[in-house]
């Protein structure tokens, strides 16, 4: 980005960000076989594709873009979307792991008889 946005650019490219978060984030939840949030579903599961899909954009970004320069500064092209996602599979099983470290996975346990 040569120049400063002016304040009407933010809008249409913050929207943009978010959706190409959700579309990143919801097709690397399917690429992604056994994800720790498999078991959401709704709003939540909507959520999470969201926040991952913008993790991994920004994760794909800096990959892509900043490492290796590459990549553009266009929110809606095929070499963005496709660094999304590959962010978005490198920050799953990370998350993952992490999650199950830390004890919150949000994984349905089996329930134990009790004792």
């Amino acid at each position: 980005m040569p120049y400063p946005l002016r304040p009407c650019e933010y809008l249409p490219r913050m929207i943009g960000a978010i959706i190409l978060g959700f579309v990143a984030g919801a097709i690397g939840r399917m690429l992604m076989p056994g994800d720790v949030f498999r078991g959401m579903s709704g709003p939540k599961s909507w959520g999470i594709s969201l926040l991952i899909g913008l993790i991994g954009a920004w994760v794909g970004w800096l990959l892509f873009t900043g490492l290796l320069g590459i990549g553009d500064d266009d929110v809606f092209d095929l070499g963005g979307i496709l660094s999304a996602i590959i962010g978005v599979l490198i920050v799953l099983p990370i998350a993952g792991f992490a999650l199950r470290r830390v004890g919150m996975s949000p994984e349905r346990r089996p329930l134990e008889p009790p004792r």
